[in-house]
């Protein structure tokens, strides 16, 4: 991207330029042949003027009109008796000449070498293509600094467009200065919670109708149990019957919920675990040395588990987070393995959670630091979007687990 920055950015410098420095070097040669033409003819009228003056007097000599101009310059005068008198070098290989009339008769001419005029306009030709070239180095530091003062920000402004597709729905607060880019930021990060807020009210309506038809089929299905008891034969027939319904919808509602469970956990691939809860805790580890805080690694290799990178990005990244907000001491994050599971652990030497806010710490709103309550609820609904599961394993100190189905 940086590189078709400047490549574009120096093609209209390089156009601009040759648009004007052509026609300006064009100008300016054009100028100097007609400066020099009109010096010349200025210089013969002086010589004119000076003949006419000394043939009354008698003293015209051919040394004395050798100063009336430059040294590589001849004059040739054709006198009113046809003699002729000249001053100056011969010249050779073509000359600029300009001629006027004496007023009793004859002519004066000044020849220029045209070697020199070819000189002058050379120079001038010299210092356009040097303002050209001076103009092109100015383009190209004016191209550099744009492409990167661009590049930069478009590419971390993709990089959280790609994330935000991946699942990863945290918020940044980096800004850029541009305000084109800044107001697709602010975009971004609506995006980011609406979507958030999109799989938790889709995790909760799911647990919800779950549960809901859960309870109705059980009672359903006890109350057919108790009627299929009956000693009316027929009873008993359409109670059987009506009760191999009831579990025929069960098994239903099971498929139906394992579907949008897989839906929602179409992203998730088998992951190293802990070459990513590096690269999270590196992204977290300015902050933790800005709080004068230490951040322990107890990370287990060879596990990998199933998961989407963006969605165990944010849910590990909240959990460290608010340790590093609302904790205190050194920061541990470990990984262990089970038959089934990988397991994520996050804690620190905190006061931890109050015990009455335990049972409701994963509810969207629930904070006991006076935050929003976004973090865990937002956390917990991406793990289990993957098939996994977070929990508070330890109150005090706090130690949090983000349980992820094994996948080796």
């Amino acid at each position: 991207m940086r590189r078709r920055l400047l490549l574009s950015t120096l093609g209209v410098a390089l156009v601009a330029i040759l648009a004007l420095g052509l026609p300006l070097l064009l100008v300016t040669v054009r100028l100097i042949a007609d400066g020099a033409r009109n010096d010349l003819l200025r210089q013969a009228q002086s010589v004119q003027a000076y003949v006419e003056d000394r043939i009354a007097d008698g003293q015209l000599s051919p040394s004395r009109l050798g100063r009336l101009v430059p040294a590589s310059q001849r004059i040739e005068v054709a006198l009113p008796n046809g003699s002729t008198l000249s001053s100056g070098p011969p010249v050779h290989g073509g000359a600029l000449v300009q001629t006027v009339l004496l007023r009793e008769g004859g002519k004066v001419t000044v020849q220029r070498p045209i070697s020199e005029l070819h000189s002058d306009q050379l120079r001038a030709g010299l210092v356009v293509a040097v303002l050209a070239l001076l103009s092109a180095a100015v383009a190209a530091a004016v191209a550099m600094f744009s492409a990167r003062r661009l590049s930069g920000p478009l590419l971390v402004v993709a990089d959280r467009a790609a994330r935000l597709g991946a699942g990863d729905f945290r918020v940044s607060p980096v800004r850029h200065g541009i305000p084109e880019l800044d107001r697709v930021s602010d975009v971004l990060d609506r995006s980011a919670t609406d979507i958030a807020d999109l799989v938790r009210r889709e995790r909760d309506l799911a647990s919800d109708v779950s549960h809901q038809l859960r309870t109705r089929l059980t009672a359903l299905q006890m109350r057919l149990e108790e009627i299929a008891l009956s000693d009316d034969v027929n009873v008993r027939e359409e109670a059987n019957a009506a009760l191999d319904q009831a579990e025929r919808l069960s098994g239903v509602v099971d498929e139906l919920l394992a579907q949008a469970r897989h839906a929602r956990a179409a992203g998730a691939h088998s992951v190293d675990v802990s070459a990513e809860i590096t690269t999270i805790t590196q992204e977290y580890l300015p902050a933790v040395q800005r709080a004068g805080r230490k951040l322990d690694l107890a990370l287990t290799s060879g596990l990998s588990a199933t998961a989407t990178p963006g969605r165990l990005h944010q849910a590990v990244g909240v959990l460290v987070d608010n340790a590093v907000q609302h904790g205190s001491g050194a920061i541990r994050v470990a990984t262990r393995g089970t038959p089934h599971n990988v397991v994520v652990e996050v804690s620190d030497d905190g006061a931890g959670v109050d015990a009455d806010l335990v049972p409701r710490l994963f509810e969207r709103g629930v904070s006991g630091t006076g935050s929003t309550g976004v973090g865990l609820a937002l956390a917990r609904a991406l793990v289990e979007a993957d098939g996994g599961r977070l929990e508070l394993r330890k109150a005090s100190p706090p130690v949090f687990a983000v349980f992820l189905s094994r996948a080796d």
